[in-house]
Formats: structure tokens, C-alpha cells, sequence
């Protein structure tokens, strides 16, 4: 298997990602009932913001976080919820890249879940 190297890279894997996420008894319903996204419009903001993380391209431009809160209001995206998430993501990488990026997409996953999940918990609060 190969790094992640390419744009191209990026949107494979992102693309396997969401094709499991989105029919996940866990967390697949905040995506397709509470979220409602539209994939064409959705996908490419997450090439953009993986790309910009794992290629250092600065394409991506948002603010992630907004756009969970109000996901967590009508819904709590709880630790469980980053969990399965996490666990989602890091099995698709390791199912279809290695290397050092591959091993960064992890990481960089794991820091953004704990930080979403400790943000959307102590929104609730």
C-alpha cells in the first residue's frame, strides 16, 4: 500500500470514509436525518480540509466547529459518537494507505475528535 500523496489520495479516502460513516447504526443518522448533507456539496469541503491538514495545501476554508453546534442542540454528539467515528476513520486508512501521513491522518482525527467531543460536551453543559 501506498502514502497518502496526492490530492486524488485525499479524496479516495475521504469518499471511503463517508460511504461507511453515513450507514453507521451509530453515528450515520446525524449525517443523513440531522444534518441532512448533501454529499455533492459536503465532500468537497472535506477534501479541502483534509487536503489542507495532510498535503499542507491551505485550500480549506470554514469553521468546523460552527457546524456541529447545532448538531449538538438538537442532538448530542457524544464521546461514543467521536468514538465510533474515530473508529471508522482510522480503519479506513489503514484498510487503504501507509505511511507517514496515513499515520498523521490518525493522529490529526484523534486530536480533532477529543476536541469536538470536549467543545459539544461542554456546550450541553
Amino acid at each position: 500500500m501506498k502514502d497518502i500523496q496526492t490530492r486524488a489520495d485525499v479524496e479516495f479516502l475521504v469518499n471511503k470514509f463517508y460511504d461507511q460513516v453515513i450507514k453507521d447504526d451509530l453515528i450515520g443518522f446525524f449525517f443523513t436525518d440531522i444534518a441532512k448533507i448533501d454529499l455533492s456539496k459536503h465532500l468537497p469541503k472535506m477534501y479541502n480540509f483534509w487536503e489542507s491538514i495532510l498535503l499542507g495545501n491551505p485550500v480549506y476554508e470554514g469553521h468546523p466547529m460552527a457546524k456541529h453546534f447545532p448538531i449538538n442542540e438538537v442532538s448530542a454528539l457524544e464521546e461514543k459518537h467521536f468514538n465510533r467515528w474515530l473508529q471508522i476513520w482510522e480503519k479506513t486508512v489503514h484498510d487503504n494507505f501507509e505511511g507517514e501521513n496515513a499515520e498523521n491522518a490518525i493522529a490529526r482525527a484523534l486530536n480533532i475528535a477529543r476536541i469536538m467531543s470536549f467543545k459539544m460536551s461542554n456546550a450541553r453543559n
